[in-house]
């Protein structure tokens, strides 16, 4: 029996590795190829490439560019898209906030599924117009933004142009669209800022005024801006205000990404508390949950009504949140992921800065599930087990003695 499951351990993490090592060799030929692609968007090659991508395979179908399309989200909406038969093209300048190897490697991942990724820049217009000329886009998936709280503080820049520039860049191209597309776009749960209706759990309704972060204001203008051409120029827009997404093929910067990397290899954690001593608590949402979220709201976008820049009867304009509606204490995923890993952490606490995020986030998502079918189904302890599964078939365990829990 003992042999029998030593026999089938092997089997199963030969066909991961063989199943890694194809992924990784896909990426690095696509990285080889579209190293020139970036300027050659006018070639016959490149324009059959989209237009196969962004092809209709079932009937009622979508055609949807997707921008940040090898990020975490853009990763798993391309997919879900796709392998319901909807076309898809995704769009992503690879940037090194965190290392575009993972981003390199969604990009085979999603090669292999037949979706192509164009390698550019939102802001670049020229290309926009290029694949706006090329493909006739029913529906905008717009994913692509500068992430993180921190790193806003050294580089706010890098906010303002992949937030707000991009946003208005991307906007300018879909009013002039004839047909215009449907436009869903990530916001995020950050607008709530300063809790200065004193009430949890926040809903869309609440006033987002007091935006504690560089990151979050940049969100809170883009749903400014979204408005104003929602109302100007036609276009059928919604925002979605995620919270703390997590899973397979996550991001780096995210805490519970960095916890597991440390805990592995015997280092310590650090932890974010209040002055008070509180526990910082986040709705955790499963990946798997955001992206049903995101279908069914390019499902029910509705039509944009702006079509040959005249704006002829009311768009719809929404916003919702995706979360989990389950706040979790940060203490409480470290534990989860120590029994998951079966090793303890070493835990440093440190006093939360008054540039970070709020003590408290929890999604209301009544109104999501009335409008959407929205009904998140993973809780933190399925979710993490997932996540910790894929995270020791991609980057494997080190070899690092530590105690057991």
């Amino acid at each position: 029996m003992i042999r029998t499951s030593r026999r089938s351990f092997s089997s199963n993490r030969t066909i991961f590795l063989s199943a890694l090592v194809l992924v990784t060799l896909t990426a690095s030929i696509l990285s080889f190829i579209d190293s020139g692609e970036r300027f050659l968007y006018n070639s016959i090659s490149w324009e059959t490439k989209i237009r196969s991508s962004a092809h209709i395979r079932r009937p009622n179908g979508i055609s949807v560019l997707v921008t940040g399309a090898a990020g975490f989200i853009g990763t798993h909406v391309s997919l879900a898209l796709k392998s319901r038969g909807d076309g898809v093209l995704g769009l992503d300048n690879f940037d090194n906030y965190y290392a575009p190897s993972l981003k390199k490697t969604r990009r085979a991942l999603l090669d292999i599924h037949g979706v192509f990724i164009v390698d550019g820049d939102i802001n670049d217009r020229r290309l926009l117009a290029v694949l706006f000329d090329t493909i006739a886009f029913t529906h905008v998936m717009h994913l692509a933004a500068q992430v993180g709280v921190q790193y806003a503080v050294e580089n706010p820049y890098a906010y303002v142009h992949s937030n707000v520039a991009s946003l208005v860049t991307l906007l300018e191209r879909c009013k002039s669209a004839d047909p215009q597309p449907a436009i869903v776009w990530a916001s995020s749960g950050s607008v709530y800022g300063v809790n200065i209706n004193n009430k949890v759990p926040f809903s869309e309704s609440d006033r987002v005024d007091r935006p504690v972060s560089i990151y979050a204001s940049t969100k809170r203008t883009g749903e400014e801006i979204t408005l104003t051409y929602n109302r100007v120029y036609g276009l059928s827009i919604t925002g979605l205000r995620f919270f703390t997404v997590y899973g397979p093929w996550g991001r780096p910067d995210m805490a519970y990404f960095s916890f597991i990397r440390n805990i592995l290899l015997g280092k310590p954690i650090t932890v974010y508390r209040a002055k008070n001593h509180t526990d910082l608590a986040r709705d955790f949402i499963y990946i798997d949950d955001v992206v049903k979220g995101c279908v069914a709201s390019l499902d029910t976008s509705g039509r944009s009504v702006g079509s040959g820049r005249s704006k002829n009867r009311t768009a719809p304009y929404r916003i919702f949140n995706l979360g989990n509606a389950s706040p979790v204490t940060v203490p409480t995923l470290v534990s989860i992921l120590e029994e998951n890993l079966r090793m303890k952490a070493t835990t440093n606490v440190v006093e939360m800065s008054e540039s970070g995020d709020d003590l408290f986030a929890q999604a209301n998502i009544s109104l999501a599930e009335k409008e959407l079918g929205y009904k998140p189904t993973t809780d933190l302890e399925t979710g993490l087990k997932e996540f910790v599964k894929w995270y020791l078939w991609y980057y494997g365990k080190p070899f690092v003695q530590n105690r057991n829990v």
